[in-house]
């Protein structure tokens, strides 16, 4: 198998890091933890938890994180987690043809809900979504092909399954390793960990999908509800393993 980059692109709280640590476990690959992060706080003035921190752990200018991104793998696989509501009007998408893509998609009420625990700029999600369908298109002109697009509860659901058919669509070895890893950090995890991978430093495996009723406050329901059209567009055309 000849190197491969892949970009996964997501939401906010959509089970991203958790598939960040199901590829980090792979024999044959090297992850990347949201490379354009630094880029989206200092272009869009947002006071997210450890800001400065996150300033000073990456680049800010797209065309550097874009260069490092288009790089020499290095190793056989180089699988960059990707949040859609950082790629600003300021990155170019010319260099999306370089790379194998999926999409990553979540009912946005769980987003939202799970988002307003941890940050106060809830239009993010929706911005997310809003950017997931247009990057989608842009993709799918580039590489003349739509790349695959997997649901968070579908995958829960099911991990083995649906992580076997993402594997067969992206021409990759499926390996028993990416649904149980151990707990803890990792060395790969942005310096945003502390605040945001709680939860996730403590899994080692898939958890069973969520089944509580989600209610949200009429502010946040206004915003999940804005979402849903560009959740639906997405859900339509999602990975189903048979």
């Amino acid at each position: 198998m000849s190197s491969k980059r892949i970009a996964m692109w997501s939401g906010p709280r959509n089970i991203s890091t958790t598939m960040m640590r199901s590829f980090g476990n792979r024999p044959d690959c090297a992850v990347v933890d949201e490379p354009f992060y630094s880029h989206y706080l200092e272009h869009s003035g947002l006071d997210h938890p450890m800001r400065r921190d996150i300033l000073n752990s990456q680049p800010t200018d797209p065309h550097a994180v874009i260069a490092d991104i288009t790089a020499a793998p290095g190793s056989p696989i180089r699988f960059f987690k990707m949040m859609t509501q950082h790629v600003t009007d300021k990155v170019k998408t010319d260099w999306l043809n370089q790379m194998q893509h999926f999409f990553l998609i979540r009912e946005p009420v769980r987003m939202l809900a799970s988002y307003a625990e941890k940050a106060a700029d809830h239009q993010s999600v929706y911005t997310a979504l809003n950017r997931e369908v247009d990057l989608f298109e842009v993709i799918k002109t580039q590489t003349g092909k739509a790349p695959p697009i997997l649901d968070a509860q579908d995958i829960l659901t099911n991990p083995q399954a649906m992580l076997s058919k993402l594997c067969d669509v992206l021409e990759i070895p499926f390996y028993p390793e990416m649904l149980r890893w151990p707990a803890g950090p990792r060395k790969s995890d942005g310096v945003w960990a502390p605040h945001w991978y709680k939860s996730v430093e403590t899994s080692t495996g898939f958890r069973p999908p969520a089944t509580k009723h989600v209610t949200l406050p009429p502010g946040l329901q206004e915003i999940a509800d804005a979402c849903q059209p560009y959740y639906h567009k997405l859900y339509e055309m999602r990975l189903i393993a048979k």
